[in-house]
């Protein structure tokens, strides 16, 4: 019977393009892109940044510490490519008879007209995502994954049919593609 006592490390290298500091447990990442900050105190791993490294050590040694250690080095390569290359969703506008109307105001998305309804529905703009309505297609585009993502799922949940029969009435707003770049 064998007991390991392996606490596990890694090192990530932070980008030359990116600047990198750690205060109270919270990981701030500036990079061209913009900044962001990932707060570490609920998720249980020590973050330290030491030059131009990120080293982050579990603090147990079970298997669910290794998944919490291995979610935690995803989060921080997550951060680091957001403010380098950013994300960018792009949804598709889809309506049968009554068209639908996209517009962005006061960092809010109003979606008009959908399915004949006179007032709009309207989505919350997470963070500093940028919103940009052309034609039929909306593009969501930022240096925070979760900010841009979550946008997308609001705005898609917003306009979901309800009470009808959703193989039929496919008016809504649906995302089709997803890329790890900003389109201009």
């Amino acid at each position: 019977m064998s007991t390991k006592t392996e606490i596990h490390e890694v090192t990530i290298p932070i980008p030359d393009t990116v600047k990198a500091s750690i205060a109270h447990k919270i990981l701030h990442v500036q990079g061209p892109l913009g900044k962001t900050r990932k707060a570490f105190k609920k998720i249980p791993v020590e973050v330290q940044v030491e030059g131009k490294n990120v080293i982050l050590k579990s603090i147990g040694i079970r298997k669910r510490d290794y998944a919490i250690f291995k979610t935690a080095e995803s989060i921080i390569n997550t951060l680091f490519k957001g403010v380098q290359t950013g994300y960018t969703f792009k949804m598709k506008v889809v309506y049968a008879h009554f068209p639908i109307t996209v517009k962005v105001k006061d960092g809010q998305i109003h979606v008009e007209n959908f399915q004949g309804e006179r007032a709009a529905r309207v989505s919350k703009i997470f963070g500093d995502t940028k919103v940009v309505a052309k034609g039929d297609d909306v593009i969501i585009t930022g240096p925070v994954l979760t900010d841009v993502s979550q946008t997308a799922g609001s705005l898609q949940q917003n306009t979901k049919v309800k009470n009808k029969d959703h193989r039929v009435f496919l008016d809504g707003l649906y995302l089709f593609e997803k890329l790890d770049k900003i389109e201009k």
